[in-house]
């Protein structure tokens, strides 16, 4: 089934390019920081994380625009996450993503260029405080469970 939707979509673009017409409806949306976001946030719901933090950082940094901060139960929730969310970004978006820690899977990081999120066993979550670091005095924003 999947190879008969590759071949029309194949043959559609061949006509389109023969006739010198726009290939329209082939080409996928464009990506945007939000658009990442809202699939790092969904993908980490689905997954069960704990604890999900998303700080916005657009005018406040070059880094990135949005930073998602947030916790696994263990060294193995915590690669977990990490990889289903690099899997996830990469399928449903073609965003590859820059991934750091996941062997130990005591703090992951994973970098989108637009999203950075920071995966944490609890214990490791709390000696860092990232979110301290980055959330103004007495604004830590955490996405409902």
């Amino acid at each position: 089934m999947k190879e008969d939707n590759v071949l029309s979509l194949t043959a559609d673009a061949a006509t389109a390019a023969d006739a010198g017409l726009p290939m329209t409806g082939l080409t996928q949306p464009e990506v945007t920081s939000e658009s990442i976001l809202a699939l790092i946030l969904r993908s980490l719901d689905d997954n069960k994380a704990e604890e999900v933090v998303q700080i916005d950082l657009r005018g406040k940094t070059s880094v990135c625009d949005h930073m998602v901060i947030c916790s696994g139960r263990s060294s193995r929730q915590v690669s977990a996450l990490s990889q289903k969310l690099v899997e996830d970004l990469k399928h449903e978006l073609g965003v590859p993503s820059k991934i750091e820690g996941q062997e130990t899977g005591d703090w992951v990081l994973i970098d989108t260029g637009d999203v950075v999120v920071h995966v944490f066993r609890p214990e490791v979550r709390e000696f860092y405080q990232l979110e301290k670091m980055w959330m103004p005095m007495g604004k830590v924003t955490q996405n409902p469970a």
